[in-house]
């Protein structure tokens, strides 16, 4: 197999397309950087921001999917399909370097919005990047940031969004950071906040009219580190929730607490908009319990459709 026949696979085996990013509806594309502003080289002493550029790692694959229980630590699964692809395709060579970010989506079905990236690229020593991967989860939390814009969709999500969301993840929901040989992966627990459930909640009710970026970056917060570079970039739109592909657990888990009702007043915060509310305070809710995951493989032996190796 040709070294870029294994990326063509784990992209056109994903539930949904890879198109280009002006006509995606139902899939998913790689959006221009320059849409994101990210902290240009003198931010600290003139606050200016620039467009992002290029990034620094390379579209993988995208997976939409669902599962009757919360769905993580992917990549530590060697039954997982991108896994598989790559541990066949490099048995006994280098692996390629794979970064996942796991939305964790919380609804009446557990959805999970995973987006891949990859780079053969050594990581320079004591760069911002080697200190993130190196560094432990406090390190991660303090760092790890979220751009977020809704490019299409109806009023009342663009204003409880706002026009473009920033947050360093890891102050305002749950991350887990699942890490290999070849791979870092971060599961990210919407749920973990009951604002930001209550604000996704929302957008997930419009979700087959949206079209929405998000980017992930590590925050720079010395001179040294200017000017921010995003890791990796992803657009999905129009997503329809019937077209999620459905995976077996490995286990069953009781996730009764995890899919808990919202309470009516959260749904006066969210005109206040995305970005305002995350930087708020801390986690209303605190954190999920690692008893709350679980890892999801592909049941080999199931012959419906409706459960299917990802």
């Amino acid at each position: 197999m040709a070294s870029v026949e294994w990326i063509d696979r784990i992209i056109s085996e994903g539930a949904v397309p890879l198109l280009e990013p002006d006509n995606c509806s139902n899939g998913w594309a790689t959006p221009p950087g320059d849409v994101f502003m990210v902290r240009g080289p003198e931010y600290f002493k003139t606050r200016v921001k620039i467009p992002a550029g290029d990034y620094l790692l390379k579209p993988l694959g995208f997976d939409w999917i669902k599962s009757s229980v919360k769905i993580g630590e992917i990549l530590d699964d060697p039954n997982s399909r991108v896994r598989k692809v790559i541990d066949d395709e490099f048995p006994a060579a280098e692996k390629p370097f794979v970064w996942a970010f796991n939305i964790q989506v919380p609804n009446k079905d557990n959805y999970s919005a995973i987006a891949y990236f990859t780079t053969k690229e050594r990581v320079l020593e004591d760069s911002l990047v080697d200190k993130f991967l190196k560094g432990d989860n406090a390190f991660r939390n303090s760092r790890l940031k979220l751009i977020a814009n809704i490019v299409k969709g109806p009023w009342i999500v663009r204003k409880a969004v706002g026009e473009q969301a920033i947050c360093v993840i890891g102050r305002a929901l749950s991350c887990k950071y699942c890490t290999g040989e070849n791979f870092i992966e971060v599961d990210i627990d919407i749920g973990s906040s009951m604002v930001a459930s209550a604000i996704v909640h929302l957008a997930f009710g419009y979700i087959s009219t949206l079209t929405v970026d998000l980017a992930f970056l590590i925050e720079s917060q010395d001179e040294s580190e200017l000017p921010e570079k995003i890791l990796g970039a992803f657009r999905f739109s129009d997503l329809d929730p019937a077209s999620a592909r459905s995976v077996e657990p490995s286990s069953a888990l009781n996730c009764d607490d995890v899919q808990t009702s919202l309470p009516t007043r959260l749904w006066k915060s969210i005109g206040q908009g995305f970005s305002h509310i995350l930087h708020s305070g801390p986690q209303e809710d605190g954190s999920s319990s690692d008893s709350q995951h679980a890892k999801i493989v592909a049941d080999h032996k199931d012959n419906t459709t409706e459960v299917k190796n990802w």
